[in-house]
């Protein structure tokens, strides 16, 4: 499948990428058996990117208007350190983070689906929805995945990113060097 980053992730490569949880890093659904017990699904390959990006510098940030502990496991295990959950007012934490990051918001991508979104994304430089977001989400994304959330969407973005800084190259390289072993 041929990749084609988006033109803004060129102008400026991602120093940071803030996602949104349900929806963008899960399908939306959420699972609860007899006994109350939550559980969520993780796709994958998206954790595989975010420790890609993790490991070339980009720092990765999960903010959710829900609090669940599915997410929080799944950030430790990723090593990703910035986990806002229960956030009523997303774009505030995006402030407070980006100011002690000292991240320019035009070197942030953002990845929604969904209303509680929008305002986050009008303080980036690249707002990105996912294929099955809502319209009003598309309409003011810079790009769009072709893959829906917790199905490969932030995996997508994470090699655009990479992409963009130039990083791509080495980890295919890398991969290719260890399959010859």
């Amino acid at each position: 499948m041929e990749r084609t980053t988006p033109a803004a992730f060129y102008q400026r490569p991602p120093e940071m990428l803030v996602l949104d949880v349900d929806g963008v890093l899960t399908d939306n659904r959420i699972l609860i058996d007899q006994l109350q017990n939550e559980t969520m699904s993780f796709h994958v390959p998206d954790g595989v990117g975010i420790r890609w990006l993790l490991a070339s510098g980009v720092e990765v940030a999960w903010i959710s208007g829900r609090s669940s502990l599915a997410p929080q496991f799944r950030a430790r295990e990723l090593g990703v350190k910035e986990v806002h959950l229960g956030i009523s007012d997303k774009a505030g934490t995006l402030e407070t983070l980006l100011e002690k990051h000292e991240i320019h918001p035009s070197a942030v991508a953002y990845v929604g689906d969904d209303l509680i979104d929008l305002a986050p994304m009008a303080l980036v430089g690249m707002p990105v929805a996912v294929a099955d977001a809502r319209e009003e989400v598309r309409q003011v994304a810079v790009a769009v995945t072709s893959r829906p959330g917790g199905m490969g969407a932030v995996r997508e973005v994470c090699e655009w990113i990479l992409d963009a800084r130039g990083a791509w190259q080495d980890i295919l390289a890398g991969y290719a060097s260890e399959s010859k072993r």
